[in-house]
């Protein structure tokens, strides 16, 4: 995990400069193709996701090491054929994991974030899953443990395999001739990310198409069917952490309010948005029957709102940099406060984009407790010269903070909805 950690100080600072690459490319286009609050709420995602792995919060029901160590009928050293075996066999599992997860009910919790912006850009791609606490990736794996390849060959493949889906996140590439044929284009994925009709559930693979095209699950991107983002239950948030958990939270409640025994049993494993009769009648939910007709969600924020979250972003970002850069000498407490407060932060400004009052109460009590729990920590560890001035900043940033959450009681009004 350590390793990890470090490797993000490279991978952070490579997507935020391909982020804004795409940005002033839109720009010098006239074609932008991403707004404010949605990059926002993109990149806090992102951040949460990242800082529940940091944490070790996923659970592997067996873990590939553990398997691989006591169950291995061979015992492999690691060569160089490995690594294009493991990388294949990591897209294969990757395909059919993914398929799963929008087809079963449940399981479309996990990966419903990832489809939530009605944007298409790179800054949507680091919409990530923190409500994943269980791995299903070993069920598809596990033979490869049986016959002795080695973990480090996975630890080295796999940040590669989840790192190469980044890029195809773009309206700004079309075609890529012969490419079309073998790997996952720009093109293959925006399809993937449409909630069109014809697009609706198709182009699963993460790296290889092939896996679409073998198992009857490929479509290609029409010009006369041009690609709707989102879902069909539209969000409406900007709240990356109420977005986690909106799928599991309206099974919960299709669960306790049906009558019916078999359907409680089998809502979580029938096909996704499935609800039970009784409910679906008394309960109904309003989703996108025609995609071209989509009201994309936009509240009317004030520009000093913006600008404020825009440093709240830096700073919750700051925050999970030196997390990232100091778990390995960090009491497991001090870390899971660090990371509590990373998800605080982000909870309360995507709320307070939302236009919703109760955030600048969430503000009010982050900044003092941000104040207090940094006081704490600096008693703990010795951090050097840096941290007088870091701590200085959190003081006077915080400080900031619960002075523009009382104005925003005080003075500011209930964004309204934009129709764009």
């Amino acid at each position: 995990m350590e390793a990890y950690a470090k490797a993000l100080n490279f991978g952070i600072p490579f997507f935020a400069l391909l982020i804004l690459l795409e940005l002033v490319y839109g720009v010098l286009t006239k074609r932008i193709t991403a707004n404010l609050p949605d990059t926002i709420s993109s990149l806090s995602s992102g951040i949460a996701n990242i800082t529940k792995d940091i944490l070790g919060l996923i659970v592997a029901v067996i873990s590939y090491s553990w398997l691989e160590t006591n169950y291995a009928f061979f015992d492999l050293k690691v060569v160089w054929w490995m690594f294009p075996l493991v990388f294949v066999v990591k897209d294969f599992a990757g395909y059919w994991i993914h398929r799963f997860e929008h087809m079963v009910n449940y399981f479309w919790n996990r990966h419903m974030i990832h489809h939530s912006s009605e944007e298409y850009n790179l800054a949507c791609a680091l919409r990530q899953s923190i409500s994943q606490i269980f791995s299903l990736t070993i069920f598809i794996l596990f033979p490869l443990a049986l016959l002795g390849v080695p973990t480090e060959v996975f630890a080295i493949v796999a940040p590669i395999h989840l790192f190469a889906q980044f890029w195809y996140h773009t309206q700004h590439i079309h075609r890529m001739g012969i490419l079309e044929k073998i790997i996952v284009t720009p093109s293959h994925h925006r399809v993937h990310h449409a909630i069109n009709e014809l697009y609706l559930d198709r182009n699963f693979s993460q790296i290889f198409i092939v896996w679409d095209k073998l198992f009857g699950t490929f479509q290609e991107e029409l010009e006369e069917e041009v690609p709707v983002y989102g879902v069909k239950k539209a969000v409406a948030t900007w709240n990356p952490i109420l977005i986690n958990f909106q799928h599991a939270w309206r099974i919960w409640l299709d669960f306790f309010r049906t009558k019916s025994w078999k359907d409680k049993a089998k809502i979580w494993f029938m096909p996704t948005g499935w609800r039970p009769e009784d409910v679906a009648k008394k309960y109904p939910i309003q989703i996108i029957e025609n995609p071209q007709d989509q009201i994309k969600y936009m509240p009317l924020i004030p520009v000093w709102i913006k600008v404020w979250c825009v440093f709240q972003l830096l700073s919750t970002l700051i925050t999970a940099m030196f997390l990232f850069n100091n778990i390995a000498i960090l009491a497991f407490g001090h870390a899971v406060f660090i990371g509590a407060f990373i998800f605080l932060t982000i909870y309360s400004y995507t709320s307070i984009m939302d236009g919703k009052r109760y955030a600048a109460f969430l503000e009010i009590f982050k900044g003092i407790l941000g104040m207090m729990g940094w006081y704490l920590l600096e008693s703990s560890y010795e951090f050097g010269a840096v941290w007088v001035i870091l701590m200085t900043g959190i003081v006077l940033y915080q400080s900031i903070c619960i002075a523009l959450a009382v104005i925003y009681l005080l003075k500011a009004e209930i964004p309204q909805q934009v129709n764009v």
